[in-house]
């Protein structure tokens, strides 16, 4: 079985599934595989027609079914410094070596080792494999997903998604909300600022008045949040404006990003946020340029996986690993996306986030090992 999965691994990382440019030859490779065990498959495009998710169903058209589910797409390798080819995958000193091996195709690949195995032991639940687009720019494949399956009243009871955890329980982790926040306003001589509006000296303020409310977010902590950091976090990820030394800048742009420990935290920044730019900013810019703007984008709004008493996705990881102890984590998943949904949702999956997104990405041998051993367990759960 080791050697079926790592030569589809090999597969699937030599398919460049970067967020910004197409999945569709991959996710055909995992229609093709998955329709050879006698998966019913649903591709389901994007509004460009250049992306797609896959979801595909082995055994009874039921509720009540089980999704192993991970994301097709990988960040890029610009400007890393690789030591081989990152899209050919390479094994050395007991690690696999290639872009996407750890985050998050070596999950992706065992599943697809397993189908097989999973056809044959099906009884009475189905099992579904759920493989999505954009995941690291906003999981925006896996929005469109759960509300494909929402409208099509489709029911699974227990999501896995197979994020790289080192194989253990994850049953919590942050929302993360990214938005890009715009500024125009009105270019003019560097000499007199006085008559324009300069854009990037707006967005400095805005950046000020968010970093201000990272003491207000310390003092919202949850009693009891088991997080680390366990209130909800700000970041600045770019702030980009302006031509030149002696320019008014008459356009900037901020991008940031909160990770929600509840959701009256996301709430309270937004609120905060839009009464400054509508009482505060805009009445300045406007007092020179009628025509100044703020604008922001909703890049994404992912919700977090929030930790429940009762969890059957939970439960069931944990005793195939033959564990008590379900962690909690600071990185974002899909895994909120399908809690949404009314299902019980677990992150576990082979490699660890240590490794992703770096230059000589790996995967070790013994991870993927584990994570073969766990699936395999499952198919026999699936028998009884």
């Amino acid at each position: 079985m080791m050697e079926q999965t790592t030569g589809i691994l090999s597969d699937l990382i030599a398919y460049p599934t970067v967020s910004a440019d197409s999945n569709l030859e991959m996710i055909a490779y995992l229609a093709n595989r998955l329709e050879d065990c006698g998966a019913r498959v649903d591709v389901m495009f994007d509004a460009s027609g250049q992306k797609a998710n896959l979801f595909a169903t082995l055994g009874p058209d039921a509720d009540g079914g089980i999704v192993l589910s991970g994301h097709s797409d990988v960040v890029p390798v610009t400007d890393q410094d690789w030591t081989s080819d990152p899209f050919a995958m390479v094994e050395r000193d007991g690690r696999l070596y290639g872009r996407g091996t750890c985050d998050m195709k070596g999950f992706i690949a065992a599943t697809l080792a397993m189908a097989p195995e999973f056809a044959a032991q099906i009884s009475r639940r189905p099992i579904h494999f759920a493989f999505t687009y954009d995941e690291e720019v906003g999981c925006i494949g896996a929005g469109h997903l759960v509300q494909a399956l929402r409208e099509r009243e489709l029911k699974p009871r227990l999501a896995l998604i197979g994020e790289p955890t080192s194989m253990r329980v994850v049953e919590g982790h942050k929302g993360c909300h990214e938005y890009s926040t715009r500024f125009q306003g009105l270019e003019g001589h560097g000499s007199d600022p006085g008559r324009g509006v300069n854009a990037v000296e707006y967005a400095a303020r805005y950046v000020s008045r968010l970093l201000d409310l990272r003491g207000d977010l310390q003092q919202r902590t949850p009693p009891d949040s088991r997080f680390d950091p366990p209130w909800t976090t700000l970041n600045i990820g770019a702030l980009n404006g302006g031509s030149a030394h002696n320019v008014i800048a008459s356009k900037a742009q901020v991008d940031w990003e909160m990770r929600p420990v509840q959701p009256s935290d996301a709430d309270h920044v937004k609120d905060t946020m839009a009464r400054y730019c509508r009482d505060t900013l805009l009445p300045a810019m406007q007092a020179i340029y009628p025509e100044a703007s703020i604008e922001t984008e909703v890049v994404g709004e992912v919700a977090g996986l929030t930790p429940t008493s009762q969890n059957e996705a939970r439960n069931l990881m944990a005793d195939l690993l033959g564990t008590n102890a379900a962690e909690l984590v600071p990185f974002c998943t899909e895994a909120g996306l399908f809690q949404e949904l009314g299902m019980d949702v677990v992150v576990c999956g082979p490699g660890s986030i240590a490794q992703a997104h770096k230059a000589d990405e790996y995967l070790t041998l013994d991870q993927l090992s584990q994570c073969l051993t766990v699936l395999n367990r499952l198919a026999g759960r699936l028998a009884d």
